[in-house]
C-alpha cells in the first residue's frame, strides 16, 4: 500500500530489486521500455498480449509477463501528446490534475481519441490502461470477483490523494517523502502502483492458474516460484 496511506513506515534494511523510482527517473525509464517493448510485439518477437504468453513462449516467465502487462497499461499515458508530464509529477500541479480526472466520466475503451488539452487526454490514457488491465485480466481467466470495480477502486485511492494535497505543507511533506525513498500521492505514482497491482493477478491467472496449461500439457513450475512470486510486490523482484 502507498507510503502516505501508512501511519507508520517501517522500513527494511534493504529495499526489494524493483523498489523506490523517482518520478522523473520512472518516467525516463518508461520512456525509454515502453516504445522498445511494443517495437518488439509489433516485430512478432514476443506474443501480445502479454497475459496469452505460456511458460514455453518467449518472455513466459511470471515476472516479465508482470512487467510487460503493466507496460502495456503505461502506453497510454507515455503517448499523451505535448508530453507535459510535470502534471504527473510536479506537486503544484497534483491538485489540477487530480480534480481534471475525477471531473472526467469513466470509460470503457481501450482505444482512444486525445482531446488536446493535456489534463483530460492524461485523464482519458489513465481510464484507458485500467481498461487493458480489465480486458487482459479476462483473457488470463483472472477470478471476476477481483477485477471488478477496477475503475471505481483507483477514483476512491485518488479521491484519498485529493484530500492529502489539500492540507497545508502537502508540497512540503512530499519533498521530505521523496527524500526518503518513499512515495507520495503523485498521480504519476498513483496509477503505476495500481498498474502494478493489477498486473500481478493478471500474470498469477496466466502462469500459475489454470491458464498456464492451454496446450493441455502438464506444466511443471520453477521450485519456489510461488512463493517467490506471493511475496513480490514489483515484477523485477522476480527477475534476476
Amino acid at each position: 500500500m502507498f507510503d502516505w496511506l501508512q501511519f507508520k513506515k517501517v522500513k527494511s534494511a534493504k529495499r526489494p530489486r524493483g523498489g523506490f523510482l523517482a518520478p522523473q527517473a520512472l518516467l525516463e525509464d518508461l520512456d525509454e521500455r515502453v516504445p522498445r517493448y511494443l517495437a518488439d510485439t509489433d516485430e512478432g518477437k514476443l506474443v501480445y498480449p502479454a497475459c496469452k504468453r505460456t511458460l514455453s513462449d518467449l518472455d513466459g516467465d511470471v515476472g516479465r509477463i508482470w512487467d510487460h502487462t503493466r507496460l502495456e497499461a503505461m502506453r497510454y499515458v507515455m503517448a499523451v501528446p505535448g508530453r507535459k508530464f510535470e502534471l504527473l509529477i510536479d506537486p503544484v500541479r497534483q491538485i489540477e490534475m487530480i480534480d481534471a480526472y475525477l471531473a472526467q466520466h469513466p470509460h470503457a475503451e481501450t482505444v482512444i481519441d486525445f482531446t488536446g488539452t493535456a489534463t483530460a487526454d492524461f485523464a482519458i490514457a489513465i481510464s484507458a490502461g485500467l481498461n487493458w488491465l480489465t480486458h487482459c485480466a479476462q483473457l488470463a481467466g483472472v477470478d471476476p470477483a477481483r477485477q471488478s470495480g477496477t475503475i471505481r477502486h483507483f477514483r476512491k485511492l485518488v479521491t484519498l490523494a485529493q484530500l492529502w494535497w489539500s492540507n497545508d505543507g502537502a508540497a512540503e511533506r512530499c519533498g521530505e517523502m521523496l527524500a526518503r525513498d518513499e512515495q507520495p500521492p503523485l498521480m504519476l505514482y498513483l496509477m503505476w502502483s495500481e498498474y502494478t497491482r493489477l498486473s500481478k493477478s493478471i500474470a498469477a491467472a496466466a502462469v500459475l492458474g489454470p491458464a498456464s496449461n492451454r496446450s493441455g500439457k502438464p506444466v511443471a513450475l520453477p521450485a519456489g516460484l510461488i512463493p517467490r512470486f506471493e511475496a513480490a510486490r514489483d515484477p523485477n523482484d522476480l527477475l534476476d
